[in-house]
This record gives structure tokens, sequence and C-alpha cells, in this order.
């Protein structure tokens, strides 16, 4: 859904003064951590002949940019490309890597990417005025797609890529490396206390997705789109928690006749993340940035959860849990 509500908050993403961090995981094995809340992080997978990455960024620089610091960590050439999801901050810098390099994602991001300038249009806000959309002309897709799972062989390690279902988006990819239990989540999950947004609008096919991920692999970490680096069980916990009481909470008041209007403020955001628990020493004025940004993807949820009970629901009916 493209319904937004009054006052919507648009993330911050904007290369300016982005740097990624590498983050070693395990041997070879690298979260490229940004600098910055909210700002996309990215990932690195080294095997004995080859390596992966994880997103490509909002900007064909910050591809180029990706590739610099994988220069100076391995002399393992990139082979491959994981798309974590179709969003343009993820993937505009796909044109940045070459034709050696084989982009692979689900089957379904890529049908998401037919349009690039909707899409730049829809991002634009999360610029805050930087020009780096000048140099987007041209958005490259999936070589490769696959429907539920791909393995890619990097030379002695294995990388997993799996889509579990909808949740923040239709094709919603998670990459995982077995031996280092870490996986790359994209925007499907996020550190505990950070809410999701819901722009697929169903929170029940979510939390469907969430049980499968859980069922199938084992993760220890996972390294989110956004955010920092969380504990798996934590974050699936709280995502999952989070995705059925907000199915519940709208259903419930939707079908005692309450308005969307005054669900939304019925419904405030619960326990959001304390900022300087996981930044140290934050710059004046982000955490407050940052709650407000945690507040307004909440009414967004909640906003399109009531747009989705008013699609599939008649006034009187739940949402189950289960």
């Amino acid at each position: 859904m493209s319904e937004r509500q009054e006052g919507f908050m648009a993330p911050n993403l904007s290369p300016k003064g982005l740097q990624l961090i590498p983050n070693e995981l395990a041997e070879g094995v690298y979260g490229l951590m940004a600098n910055k809340l909210p700002k996309d992080n990215n990932g690195l997978v080294i095997g004995d002949k080859a390596a992966l990455v994880i997103d490509s960024g909002i900007t064909p620089d910050v591809g180029r940019y990706i590739q610099e610091i994988v220069s100076s960590i391995t002399d393992r050439p990139i082979l491959y490309l994981a798309n974590t999801t179709f969003h343009g901050d993820h993937t505009f810098g796909n044109v940045a890597f070459g034709d050696s390099v084989t982009v692979i994602s689900s089957r379904l991001n890529k049908a998401s990417m037919t349009d690039l300038e909707e899409e730049k249009e829809y991002r634009s806000e999360s610029m805050y005025g930087d020009p780096g959309f000048e140099s987007v002309t041209a958005w490259r897709t999936p070589d490769l797609v696959f429907d539920r799972y791909c393995e890619i062989d990097l030379g002695g390690r294995e990388v997993q890529l799996w889509h579990f279902g909808p949740g923040n988006g239709s094709g919603d990819t998670i990459v995982y490396v077995p031996d280092a239990k870490v996986a790359w989540v994209g925007n499907f999950l996020r550190h505990p206390g950070i809410p999701p947004m819901l722009l697929a609008g169903d929170p029940v096919g979510y939390a469907r997705s969430l049980r499968s991920l859980r069922a199938t692999l084992a993760p220890e970490t996972l390294v989110p789109g956004h955010g920092p680096l969380t504990d798996a069980d934590a974050a699936i916990t709280y995502m999952l928690n989070y995705v059925e009481k907000i199915g519940l909470d709208v259903a419930e008041r939707r079908a005692g006749g309450m308005d969307l209007r005054t669900t939304m403020t019925d419904l405030p955001l619960t326990d959001p993340l304390d900022l300087a628990t996981v930044v140290a020493e934050p710059e004046p004025g982000e955490p407050e940035r940052f709650a407000k940004l945690m507040r307004s993807n909440h009414e967004l949820n909640v906003l399109l959860t009531y747009r989705w009970l008013e699609a599939t629901s008649p006034v009187g009916a739940g949402v189950q849990r289960g």
C-alpha cells in the first residue's frame, strides 16, 4: 500500500556522511554496519574462491564504496550480489557492480523492480535533499531468481538464500551463512524495540513468514537492513509479538466501531528501543529524531493494518492468533 498517515516521517537514508564499518562476525563473514542510524547496512561473505555482497546501497556511488571496502578486506573476487528486497536503498547500487557479478534475489523482488522513476519518487523523501538520485539512471534487476530457496557455493563456504513469504514486502529475501549462524534479513527483521514498516499491510502473513523462518533456520546473529546487530531469537520473538498484537488490537477496535484516526491515537507504541542502549554517544537531537521515526513507523502500521482489515474482513471479524 502507498497510503501514509499525516505527518509520516521518512527515514534519513541519504548517503551523506555514510561510513560502513566492517564487523567480523565469524571468519570471513562481515556485517558492514552504517555509522548512523537508520542508514543501510550491508554484508560480505568470503569463501575460498569468491565473495558475496549483501545489498548494494542507495546510489551507484555507494555500490562502488562497498566494493572498495571489500577490496580492502579480501582479494577474492565478488562474484555474487544478493538483494534482500527490491527497495531502491538496497538496490540502486546494483549498477555499480560489473558483468562478472551475478545479482540474486527472490522472483517476487525482481517482479517489483519495473518502474525506476516511481521507486525514486517513493524513496526521494529519504534523501533529505541529497542530489544523489541524479546518478540513478538505470535499475539493474536480478540475473538469477528463486522462489523459495537458493544455495551458493563460494568455495568451502555455503550461503543460503530463502524466501519465507511476505513481510515488509512481498519478496523479502534472507541471506544465511549456516556455518557462522549469521543471517542478513533486510527489512524483514530489526532489533527488538524498533517496529517494522508493514508496507505489505498484512500482519497475519507476516507472522506466518516469521514462524517459517524460525522453523527452518537456526541463526544466532541477525544483520538488519537498518539498525544495530541483534540476537536472532530476541528479534524474532519481538517481531512476532508485535505483528500479532497490532493485528489483534486493531481488529478489536475496528470491530467495536472505532474509526481509523481514533484507533491510531488509542494504540501508542509501547517499549520502543532506547537509542542509548545501542549508541554510546548519540549526536545531539538524534535520540529525539529516532524516537519520532519509531512512532511514525508504528502509526503507519496501524493505518495499514486497519486498511487491510477493511479490504479483507467484514466488520466484527477478528484476527486469529495462529
